[in-house]
């Protein structure tokens, strides 16, 4: 999926005539901390909330702030990925997605954006979590396979993540089976470490220990 396919005309546009208490009431009306700032149709930039309430006059219009502009976009051909990469390693509450001529053609809010990303994990399909943590060149995705094909579980959905500065991949798999404890205790054997998992079982077992954890205190 693009950026285009999800970008949302509902999000509304500031212009550099605007004053900074009329951004702020579009901020608070739309629940978001961030707005685009276009001149026509031409993406200018994107300035947040707190930049706002720095102004010393709010009556100000926004062609004066334009220090405070952030040029963080993202193009329209772009993976829906990329989007949610761009909103977390800038904070923001909204991503604008402008074309090659640097025209704005619609913004996505970071909550959609983690909805298309749920939808995209297939999170709302049954099935388990495993998170592992290796070695950047321990990393095999044949075997890893081959020991989640002898407990009868297959990979729905497997991303990985290296830190350069550690040499450390995070390996984030989906599969297709619920009930987990099987797969988690063969990586185990491996010698996998396995950093979190998430299944049927563990959602269970937290919710036998808070029931256990509320009946003890009711005797109290």
């Amino acid at each position: 999926m693009l950026t285009s396919d999800l970008s949302s005309q509902t999000i509304p546009y500031l212009h550099l005539q605007d004053k900074v208490y009329q951004a702020l009431q579009l901020m608070n009306d739309n629940q978001v901390t961030h707005l685009p700032i276009v001149d026509g149709e031409k993406y200018v930039g994107i300035i947040s909330e707190d930049d706002l309430l720095l102004a010393e006059n709010e009556h100000a219009e926004l062609s004066e702030l334009q220090q405070s502009f952030a040029n963080t976009f993202v193009k329209n051909d772009e993976h829906f990925l990329r989007a949610i990469q761009v909103a977390a390693e800038n904070g923001l509450s909204v991503v604008p997605v402008i074309d090659g001529e640097n025209e704005i053609i619609g913004a996505v809010t970071y909550n959609d954006l983690l909805k298309h990303a749920s939808a995209f994990m297939s999170l709302h399909e049954p099935g388990g979590l495993v998170v592992l943590e290796m070695p950047s060149n321990q990393y095999s995705f044949s075997e890893i396979s081959k020991i989640l094909e002898t407990n009868d579980a297959q990979i729905t959905q497997l991303n990985t993540f290296n830190n350069a500065e550690t040499g450390m991949m995070r390996v984030t798999i989906r599969i297709n089976k619920p009930d987990i404890s099987d797969v988690v205790a063969a990586f185990q054997r491996y010698e996998y470490d396995v950093k979190y998992f998430f299944g049927e079982e563990l959602y269970d077992n937290e919710l036998r220990s808070n029931y256990d954890n509320l009946m003890n205190y009711l005797k109290i």
